[in-house]
């Protein structure tokens, strides 16, 4: 079975962000954001999935999301 759309909801159109933040330690002491996410939200519920941000990928998140 082939997965499409939001896996809550199964709407098709997504946003893709990011967010960064701290780490343990002294990164968290000093509030230096050390880790870095991509994100995917689907725009119709909300539902969002965080990827570890490793390479530049834009919208090929997308596709992940999407099955």
């Amino acid at each position: 079975m082939e997965d499409e759309g939001c896996p809550k909801c199964g709407h098709d159109e997504v946003d893709v962000g990011s967010i960064s933040t701290t780490g343990p330690g002294l990164s968290k002491m000093f509030d230096i954001q050390t880790n870095n996410f991509q994100t995917v939200t689907c725009t119709s519920c909300g539902y969002t999935e965080l990827y570890a941000d490793v390479d530049d990928r834009g919208m090929d998140l997308a596709d992940v999301f999407f099955g």
